[in-house]
């Protein structure tokens, strides 16, 4: 997994860039080698915004591209909230794409019931 983070309109320090390679690098164990992951951090600057730190994340897949935002009081704690995001949507991808075939199949090879004679 190849992973890129910037910041948007901000420095980030070392300590959140560091953070968040440890946190994003769960996700190598669900994506292909070459997969590229892509996180953009940045800042609202509206003071009426309570949740003003943001992480955006593009996961650039094989099949459909995974998007997903999260926003928090603080650059961990979105973070934190956009990788439990991105592993339900990625487990959600991977398991449609090998569990529907195995449906699909189980289905052309069983009789129907009420085609079965006594």
């Amino acid at each position: 997994m190849q992973l890129q983070v910037k910041a948007q309109n901000a420095s980030v320090s070392d300590t959140v860039h560091g953070y968040a390679e440890k946190r994003l690098s769960k996700l190598s164990r669900r994506l292909y080698e070459g997969t590229l992951v892509e996180v953009t951090l940045s800042r609202e600057r509206n003071p009426s915004i309570r949740d003003d730190h943001v992480a955006e994340a593009v996961v650039f897949m094989k099949g459909p591209n995974v998007v997903a935002r999260e926003s928090a009081p603080t650059y961990e704690a979105a973070l934190d909230r956009l990788v439990d995001k991105l592993e339900r949507q990625i487990e959600r991808y991977r398991d449609k794409r090998v569990h529907e075939p195995r449906r699909a199949a189980q289905r052309k090879r069983e009789p129907d019931s009420g085609e079965e004679a006594a």
